[in-house]
């Protein structure tokens, strides 16, 4: 198809919207202001003691929180400054017990995001998805790799907790997660930021909002984030491990040129320098396996002898329980780079008191030159004379274009939403992994091979500088995406504590693409999905009183199918889905001084996507070091089934005490392994622990004779171990990490109005430390490796609003 031709379709179709009009009778609830999926939160509690409402937009136009029969949590700007939040990978820490974010592999570069057990391996490709939408101000996000960009001035983060499939579409079977940034307000003010901290920290913002003219209000955003490396790298002029520089910007105008019609222009860019966590070497020898000699090594011919394990250097430090602050031996390693950038264009029309017509037209796109050389001696094993530290290459570059119309409107006991969907993407991606050391003869010292490759490049002779790359393989995808949806919510007229809720989701998919290099070699491997589906939704809310609302509901989702870049024939596979069953209530209970939050659901899964992963560690082959993976759906259902709950309670004046818990339990059916002779092998879900909790404490105190007060803060997270990789038995540590700030806010500085905060905040106050993500697939070669979660990290900021 002319994609030129669909995209211009589409765009006229975005001009002839304020042309669209029909009657409609007045709303009972307002259509959200917003277009993204967002939820807008407020203090917590007044000052009285009774806990605010917060208005939410996840049905697409606002309505209470409490009376809004979804899961949702909601992360506002005050939870963001207390955890001191800069980047994704900061909700790491269990700040939504439900959601789940770590790094890939071990990059700051590519997330992986998960919700209620819905947690995809491996989404760092070119044809493939996750589980879990998200979305940077309504607009989806196509690929996992710069993720972690800085986050500009934001309004609120909101995790919608299982599937959404009706009113957000593919790829959204675990749920969303929505970042929606503030919007330009057409009064002159704004924020200027600056901070330190330990590890060479720093972090600069400016927020400034224009007078509006014209009917047009344009509001400026720009970040700067540093930190120094936390595992600092022997070798010099080479980056330590845990480091990064992120910088960004972002300007947005809306014009207004009559009552009821807005138009919202967005643009953003972001720069993400940033190098992995280091991978280190738990144990040594795991399964008591004979030790060989180097004699014996090479009498063999420079390769182990059967049924042994390799010498271990005397340089390779075992760190098992601590996380190492300078590694033990240096390797080469700079700065992987991450750019993101997009456009979008939002159309908002009321044509009528009882309806608004919206159109919301994206483009975004990424790059991510990836330089991964985290694990050094610790992932190789030794070997007289051997190469080793595998330096994990990748280059890849995505640009996606969306187009959504949407009709939000009211009749007489019906509130509704309809709309269209169009999305589609290009990526393309090479990669290599040359080994960068070389041990000597006895493992007692090391060279640093030469980065540009002498003589005919192979796969044992390549460098780590252009020209030099030895590509292992090679791949583009393109996919397309079409949607038409709706959903209404009838309340009968003398009966308005019911409410019934009918939704659906039609959706078409289709991708292509080819493997076209596996190991240096010109290949042709093409696949094609092409799959069409309809999602429903059921949901019965009631209102037994005022502030008792009680929920069942029935929705489905999916993941769309795709082809693994990493394996050898880029064969298809499936997509998954999903049915979930929910019942809920939520309650504001004790005069509004304690709201309290219930969930529990039934979720069953079929065709779910399972990535065996393999790398190739005999020495001898000639694919060794080759990081291979294959996917299989799985037979039968998987179950996934949960609670969870989330109270908040203003116990004396000043004071907000919340917490948040969260049961997943999860089985997958056993699945035929390719890397063992299809033999069925138990699969787990990754970074999903049984139990997680998270709880916080603010108190404000103000200054007599002042606007100004005091605000101490502190959270205390958890989680269960949890599996890392999809089919090993090894489970990562128990994780506990607290965050405390205390801050000086609202000091004034002029009669204007110009107020300043100083805080001083810390995440992981205890520095408590613990292994994220651990293998074992090299046990019987070296022993298990894993990396740890990042140290204490303190520092002053000061904020001055005008």
């Amino acid at each position: 198809m002319n994609t030129n031709f669909v995209r211009a379709a589409l765009l006229g179709g975005s001009a002839l919207l304020a042309l669209a009009a029909t009657p409609a009778f007045a709303a009972n609830t307002k259509p959200a202001a917003d277009p993204a999926p967002a939820a807008a939160a407020t203090d917590p509690a007044t000052d009285s003691g009774e806990l605010k409402d917060i208005v939410v937009t996840a049905t697409k136009r606002e309505t209470s929180l409490q009376k809004t029969p979804i899961a949702i949590s909601v992360i506002d700007p005050t939870v963001l400054k207390d955890r001191h939040v800069q980047s994704l990978l900061d909700l790491a820490d269990g700040t939504v017990p439900s959601l789940r974010v770590a790094t890939f592999e071990a990059r700051q570069s590519a997330l992986t995001v998960g919700i209620r057990g819905i947690v995809p391996f491996d989404q760092n490709q070119t044809a493939r998805d996750t589980g879990v939408g998200v979305y940077f101000d309504g607009v989806y996000l196509g690929r996992s790799q710069g993720l972690n960009a800085a986050l500009f001035d934001i309004e609120r983060v909101e995790v919608l907790r299982g599937p959404q499939g009706t009113l957000f579409g593919r790829n959204t079977e675990g749920g969303a997660l929505s970042i929606v940034t503030a919007r330009p307000t057409g009064k002159f003010g704004g924020s200027l930021t600056a901070g330190f901290g330990n590890y060479g920290a720093y972090n600069t913002a400016a927020h400034v909002n224009l007078p509006q003219f014209n009917n047009i209000s344009i509001k400026l955003d720009g970040v700067i984030q540093h930190q120094n490396p936390f595992v600092k790298n022997p070798l010099p002029g080479s980056v330590g491990w845990g480091a990064y520089n992120r910088v960004g910007g972002h300007v947005a105008a809306v014009w207004k040129p009559v009552d009821g019609f807005s138009a919202e222009l967005s643009y953003d860019q972001a720069k993400d320098e940033n190098s992995p966590f280091y991978s280190q070497l738990l144990n040594y020898n795991p399964r008591g396996l004979p030790v060989a000699t180097i004699a014996q090594i090479n009498a063999n011919g420079g390769k182990l002898p059967s049924g042994t394990i390799a010498p271990l250097s005397p340089l390779v430090v075992v760190s098992g329980d601590d996380r190492m602050k300078t590694a033990d031996i240096g390797v080469p390693q700079q700065y992987s780079v991450d750019r993101t950038h997009g456009f979008s264009a939002k159309l908002n029309y009321d044509v009528a008191p009882g309806l608004e017509l919206r159109s919301i037209t994206a483009w975004r796109g990424v790059s991510t030159d990836q330089w991964d050389n985290s694990g050094g001696a610790h992932r190789t094993v030794f070997l007289p004379n051997g190469k080793f530290s595998r330096y994990s290459l990748s280059f890849m570059q995505q640009h996606q274009f969306s187009q959504e119309f949407q009709a939000v409107g009211s009749l007489p006991q019906l509130d509704y939403v309809a709309g269209l969907f169009y999305f589609t993407e290009n990526a393309r991606e090479q990669a290599a992994t040359p080994s960068t050391n070389q041990w000597n003869a006895d493992g007692t010292g090391y060279t640093i091979l030469s980065q540009t490759a002498l003589g005919t490049i192979g796969s044992g002779n390549q460098g780590w500088a252009p020209g030099s790359f030895f590509f292992q393989r090679g791949s583009f995808a393109r996919a397309y995406s079409y949607a038409a949806f709706a959903q209404a919510t009838y309340t009968p007229a003398g009966f308005d504590a019911f409410h019934l809720t009918l939704g659906g989701r039609y959706t078409h998919d289709k991708r292509n693409g080819t493997l076209y290099l596996v190991q240096g070699k010109s290949t042709n491997f093409p696949f094609t999905f092409d799959n069409s589906r309809f999602d429903p939704m059921v949901t019965a809310a009631f209102d037994a009183t005022d502030t008792v609302h009680l929920y069942a509901k029935y929705s489905t989702g999916y993941r769309a199918g795709g082809a693994n870049d990493r394996s050898q024939t880029f064969a298809s596979f499936g997509a998954e889905a999903v049915k979930s069953y929910e019942i809920g209530s939520k309650m504001d209970l004790f005069d509004k001084r304690v709201r309290l939050n219930l969930a529990g659901y039934i979720m069953d899964r079929t065709g779910t996507q399972i990535d065996f992963d393999n790398v190739d560690t005999n020495p001898a082959s000639p694919t060794y070091n080759l990081h291979t993976e294959e996917t299989r759906n799985a037979p039968g259902t998987s179950k996934i089934r949960g609670v969870e709950a989330d109270i908040t309670t203003s116990p004396i004046e000043g004071m907000t005490v919340g917490a948040s818990y969260a049961y997943t339990y999860t089985n997958v059916p056993l699945t035929p392994n390719p890397f063992l002779g299809n033999a069925l092998t138990q699969v787990f879900v990754v970074y999903t622990p049984r139990n997680a909790a998270s709880a916080y404490a603010d108190y404000e105190v103000p200054l007599a004779g002042s606007e100004a007060k005091v605000r101490f803060h502190l959270d205390a997270n958890y989680a269960d171990p949890a599996y890392s990789f999809q089919n090993e038995t090894t489970r990562t540590d128990k994780t506990f990490v607290m965050n405390g700030r205390i801050a000086l806010a609202d000091l004034p500085l002029t009669e204007g109005g110009t107020k300043m905060t100083l805080s001083l905040w810390s995440r992981n106050l205890l520095n408590n430390s613990f292994v994220y993500r651990r293998s074992a697939a090299n046990a019987a070669t070296l022993g298990d490796y894993g990396n740890f979660n990042p140290p204490r990290t303190i520092g002053l900021e000061g904020t001055v609003r005008f």
